[in-house]
């Protein structure tokens, strides 16, 4: 290694679905040459898929295939690679396929095991598809359960940051009719510490949190649903008397506004949409997902494998770069504390 790990933190970046645009974002982000200069991160995925996509997009960048994180070279211009499947090279793009569902899935086990082994500091992660994902028999909603069920982790929520912008949500990828019943004062409190606790990580003085309310207006005192004043309402004052500065619940229709003018730090939210929305309006290319309350910091971007494009050379690879480097800030953050 060409760098003190102790002082400059690695990465694991998961190639994604082999047959999305993951292995296209991630090629792009490596070949970058203000990337390089710090470049400190492995890839887990396939070598031969990665090389498809470097030639595709013609990219300046050779790979070193190594068999574990301590081969590593993190040179300018060649990208890192603990390759984990052996996929066909005539693997389609941006088709359903069980045996890229398993690959993804073997990717981000493999890069949860370095992390949990203290092999890497953190993990960012390209997308995988569920679908393809389910047809491999690994039946999970997305990243977030993978990670929460390999690593043990109970109490955990998807945090999503863009550059004026950060939410972390109550619930995520569940039908909108259960995520209301999701909604009750311990997970609402739950959700709230981890707020506090990771604008304490991010290095944030004033910690403030605003948590925004399930109904139109809030409920409007009952008149629009007592979710907001029954159920939410409680665990923002329980919050308060354990010091945090938690308010609301807000109607949801003003709060994000009022976050990005900097009312706000972060913003608790209800279900998957409420969160997404605003963020992805705020900032589509360069959002970044980030999973809480695990051992180790994950980072992901925040779109699909997009198989539409996959193959075309068209993704845009800004969100992956950002994931990767804000992985690598958190857990330089956590380091030096």
């Amino acid at each position: 290694m060409t760098e003190d790990r102790r002082t400059l933190p690695i990465v694991a970046v998961t190639m994604g679905d082999p047959a999305g645009v993951g292995p296209e974002v991630v090629a792009r982000t490596f070949a970058e040459e203000d990337f390089q200069r710090e470049n400190h991160a492995v890839i887990v995925g396939d070598a031969g898929i990665l090389g498809r996509a470097i030639s595709l997009l013609g990219l300046p960048l050779s790979m070193n295939v190594i068999g574990g994180v301590s081969e590593a070279r993190f040179e300018p211009g060649i990208a890192d690679v603990i390759t984990r499947s052996e996929l066909p090279m005539d693997l389609p793009f941006g088709k359903l396929d069980a045996r890229a569902g398993d690959a993804a899935f073997e990717y981000v086990r493999h890069a949860t095991s370095l992390a949990l082994e203290g092999e890497v500091d953190a993990v960012a992660t390209a997308p995988l598809n569920k679908e393809a994902m389910h047809l491999a028999g690994h039946e999970y909603p997305g990243h977030t359960e993978i990670l929460a069920k390999l690593t043990g982790t109970r109490d955990y929520a998807m945090m999503l940051v863009a550059e004026d912008l950060r939410v972390i949500h109550v619930s995520t990828h569940v039908p909108l009719r259960e995520a209301i019943d999701l909604v009750q004062p311990e997970r609402e409190l739950t959700v709230i510490r981890l707020a506090h606790r990771t604008l304490e990580r991010l290095g944030i003085e004033e910690l403030r949190i605003a948590v925004a309310g399930l109904n139109p207006h809030a409920g409007e005192n009952g008149l629009f649903g007592e979710e907001d004043e029954r159920l939410i309402r409680p665990a923002v004052e329980r919050a308060r008397e354990e010091g945090i500065d938690a308010s609301g619940p807000y109607p949801p229709d003003t709060i994000f506004s009022r976050a990005r003018k900097g009312e706000f730090d972060i913003v608790v939210v209800q279900y998957h949409d409420q969160g997404h929305i605003p963020v992805k309006l705020s900032g589509f290319e360069t959002g970044v997902n980030v999973t809480v309350g695990l051992p180790f910091f994950r980072t992901s971007v925040d779109h699909g494998t997009a198989f539409d494009i996959a193959g075309t050379g068209m993704a845009d690879h800004r969100s992956m770069k950002a994931a990767i480097e804000l992985a690598r800030e958190l857990s330089g953050r956590m380091a030096r504390r």
